[in-house]
């Protein structure tokens, strides 16, 4: 029997709570994708969130209405993929950040590089919206619409481990990262099992 796919109601409470329960989630874009191993969570009063600064054209996405997708530019290079979780006009969202991934891979080698290996075609946020061909163009995109598809994990979700963000240079103390224990496609550093 086939999985519904997430509705609006999954991303419509605690942002921590989404982030978590994301992991083994399946992501797919347009056909392509696979399982979320790897995701940090970002709250309005989080110096490392985009919506700590208010409401502006940039975070309106993120003060919207849960289940929509919030697509930024990274440093001018990579688009990053960002869920928007809790109740409208609270502002936050998780970032994913990596996939192990299941469909499509010749594309994401066609769009990545060919002579990458499964484990670096998703391994971080920017590689995972390059090999899936995800862009700014979706950003307050549905993401329980095509070309969206989020299906619930199988019948054995994975571990999950917490530990401190990366890739960031304010909160980074705080135990918001959440990976699939042991996945060898979460990006590096690792994370070591409690």
């Amino acid at each position: 029997m086939p999985r519904a796919r997430l509705t609006t109601d999954f991303f419509d409470r605690s942002v921590h709570e989404v982030a978590r329960e994301l992991i083994g989630c399946q992501l797919f874009f347009d056909g392509v994708g696979g399982t979320i191993v790897e995701t940090e969570s970002y709250e309005r009063d989080d110096p490392a969130c985009h919506a700590y600064v208010g409401l502006t054209e940039r975070t309106r996405v993120l003060f919207g209405p849960p289940g929509r997708a919030y697509v930024y530019l990274s440093y001018g290079v990579h688009c990053l993929l960002n869920a928007v979780a809790e109740p409208e006009g609270d502002a936050a969202a998780v970032l994913i950040r990596a996939l192990e991934p299941t469909a499509g891979l010749e594309l994401m080698r066609a769009r990545r590089g060919a002579r990458l290996a499964d484990t670096d075609l998703c391994s971080g946020p920017g590689k995972l919206t390059e090999a899936l061909g995800v862009g700014l163009a979706q950003n307050d995109a549905e993401l329980d619409r095509d070309p969206f598809l989020l299906l619930p994990p199988g019948p054995e979700p994975p571990e999950v481990v917490v530990g401190p963000r990366i890739g960031i240079t304010k909160a980074v103390e705080r135990p918001w990262r959440f990976c699939a224990a042991r996945n060898p496609h979460v990006s590096k550093p690792w994370p070591s099992p409690a």
